[in-house]
């Protein structure tokens, strides 16, 4: 399957720099898989696509401060590094830039050697592993040290951290936020709930390569990075109550849709704790057996995520509202507006 056929034309001025204060403010367009149709409304219509015994499934992962600026000890050289994996004994697979001066058994040094890191493995694509030294509790020194590694197209840093946090972020451990969630506040889960739509959480802690624009012309080609999900039991005992009754499982996310997909199609459809690393790469062709809807922003040209959505809703679909959505001048991207797939 071509590349291309995922490509699609983007003013610039229609991606997002920055939240918008109100977070249900945001547009939605309305995708109906079965006819294609296509709606126009707002974040705050929600509750009218949902029904008493559906079930929404929010990624609870939290975006730690993982862009880090150092210098190299041996030159002086100032070295970014971005924190995308955390492994046993501090150590931490991470992007480096620029790459080629962090070589094998380089020593870093971060706020005057408040932290320091060397070098222990080099990785393709610009990643190296660095082993990190320090005295205390690293994320609290992250929390002194670090920034919010914000998306490339986003060209500076928020007044307010905490707006690219969803506000049922718990689990630390994230390179990026899952922006579908951004959408949600307090208020809404409460009106949702009281509308009897039950909410869950699972934990996907997002790595950088999800977001990527696949670099090889075949789809098939293309390799996914491994990310590290957590199913919690009661979670899984509400999405197989679901299931039985008849409701229908939507997913908040792309991360949450590939942690739930993962699982089910271990286990034939039926949810269960599980906890690991997953890699799956949906795209058309794929048979979805967890979820019934998608929650979802709009996404890169030729990414992973664009061809997940194209597997789930069509890619003529996807295409046609992708096409209207630039038309109708919505918000794309990590700050955009949101797309719901049902």
């Amino acid at each position: 399957m071509d590349v291309s056929q995922f490509d699609y034309e983007l003013p610039e001025d229609l991606i997002a720099q920055t939240p918008l204060q109100d977070r249900e403010s945001s547009r939605m367009l309305v995708l109906e898989r079965s006819e294609g149709e296509i709606k126009h409304q707002h974040f705050h219509d929600l509750s009218r696509h949902l029904k008493q015994g559906d079930t929404l499934v929010l990624n609870n992962t939290k975006v730690i401060p993982a862009r880090l600026f150092g210098i190299k000890e041996e030159t002086g050289a100032n070295i970014e590094v971005l924190l995308l994996k955390e492994e046993a004994g501090s150590v931490w697979e991470a992007l480096v830039k620029p790459a080629k001066r962090v070589k094998k058994g380089t020593k870093l040094t971060f706020g005057e050697g408040l932290l320091k890191a060397e070098c222990t493995e080099i990785l393709p694509d610009g990643r190296r592993k660095l082993a990190f030294s320090f005295e205390g509790i690293f994320h609290e020194i992250l929390d002194k040290l670090g920034e919010m590694p914000l998306p490339p197209y986003i060209q500076e840093q928020l007044e307010e951290k905490d707006r690219y946090q969803t506000v049922f972020a718990k689990h630390r451990g994230s390179a990026a936020a899952p922006t579908a969630g951004l959408h949600f506040t307090d208020t809404m889960l409460e009106k949702l709930q009281k509308q009897g739509i039950d909410i869950v959480y699972l934990t996907l802690h997002v790595g950088l390569g999800t977001f990527r624009p696949v670099s090889v012309e075949t789809v098939e080609n293309h390799t996914m990075h491994a990310e590290f999900y957590n199913l919690p039991p009661e979670t899984a005992e509400k999405l197989n109550e679901t299931k039985k009754r008849g409701g229908r499982i939507v997913a908040v996310g792309t991360t949450s849709a590939r942690t739930l997909e993962t699982i089910a199609r271990d286990t034939d459809g039926e949810f269960k704790e599980a906890s690991g690393w997953t890699d799956i790469f949906i795209y058309p062709g794929f048979t979805f057996r967890a979820i019934d809807g998608l929650l979802t922003n709009f996404h890169l040209p030729k990414s992973t995520l664009v061809m997940l959505v194209s597997a789930f809703a069509g890619r003529d679909n996807i295409m046609k509202a992708y096409h209207e959505a630039v038309e109708n001048r919505y918000r794309f991207f990590s700050f955009g507006d949101a797309m719901l797939i049902i």
